[in-house]
């Protein structure tokens, strides 16, 4: 949690000779050249009739250009998210880059889909939630209506054998938590109570999940990135020495409930 070192969290640290040699960062915005500072129009570009008899090409500052890129980030996103509730979450987002200055970013719309992709999770072999559960059916010694502290290891054990929330499912091209948070770098899994009576239990549990909205150097290097405007957009907005705009973390919660009894016991 709160790896403010990480590779993608860098801002500002490349130069415009390093963009277009080594990230080969030549075309990014189809609006304005953040290089030479110049609106972009269908006369000025190579391939036009009229390129060789065009006019000066209009200069714009540095905050106009920034502005522009942004608005084309935004206009851009929307093809990542089509549909469903989380949709307008990347603007958000998009919005907090530009203006929150790097502070870390909440939202009650990632806190549900968090929620809702655990309680989806029905891969009873992968799914931390299952996991603990059966953990739990396993080892809690119901004569005593205890969860023994020996068998704790069983626990981490579930945790670490289990896949934790990501949102690399197909539909998440285009519901707008693929653009938004796609993988993730930290997770917290916390059993905040236990409650044990005759026959049946109930824990609580909470998920904490960080990622970070910012692209490192891997990220533009692979193709399918380098060859969409978006993030050649987003990696200068991020990383070009003449913008040097904050990534930031991405915060996500949720609690839910793990139910189970004595009869579920597989010893």
């Amino acid at each position: 949690m709160d790896d403010y070192s990480a590779s993608d969290m860098r801002c500002g640290d490349l130069t415009e000779a390093q963009l277009k040699s080594r990230f080969h960062l030549l075309d990014i915005s189809a609006r304005v050249d953040p290089y030479t500072l110049t609106k972009i129009t269908p006369v000025s570009q190579p391939q036009s009739m009229f390129y060789n008899y065009r006019e000066e090409a209009e200069k714009v500052t540095r905050q106009e250009c920034a502005r522009i890129l942004f608005d084309e980030f935004r206009k851009l996103s929307r093809t990542f998210s089509l549909y469903g509730p989380y949709k307008d979450v990347i603007e958000q987002m998009i919005n907090h880059m530009q203006n929150g200055d790097g502070s870390s970013f909440t939202s009650m719309h990632l806190n549900s889909a968090l929620k809702e992709h655990i309680l989806r999770d029905q891969s009873k072999e992968n799914s931390t939630r299952f996991l603990l559960q059966e953990a739990l059916n396993n080892h809690i010694d119901w004569d005593k209506k205890v969860y023994p502290a020996e068998q704790k290891d069983e626990l981490y054990k579930a945790i670490l054998e289990g896949r934790l929330p990501k949102f690399d499912r197909s539909q998440d091209n285009f519901n707008g938590m693929g653009i938004t948070v796609h993988d993730t770098w930290a997770t917290h899994i916390t059993i905040k109570s236990l409650q044990i009576d005759n026959a049946r239990y109930r824990a609580v549990v909470h998920y904490k999940v960080q990622d970070h909205f910012g692209l490192d150097d891997n990220d533009i290097l692979k193709a399918k990135f380098n060859q969409l405007r978006l993030f050649r957009i987003w990696f200068v907005l991020q990383r070009y020495n003449q913008f040097g705009f904050k990534p930031f973390m991405t915060n996500m919660e949720a609690t839910v409930e793990i139910i189970g009894g004595r009869d579920e016991s597989q010893k």
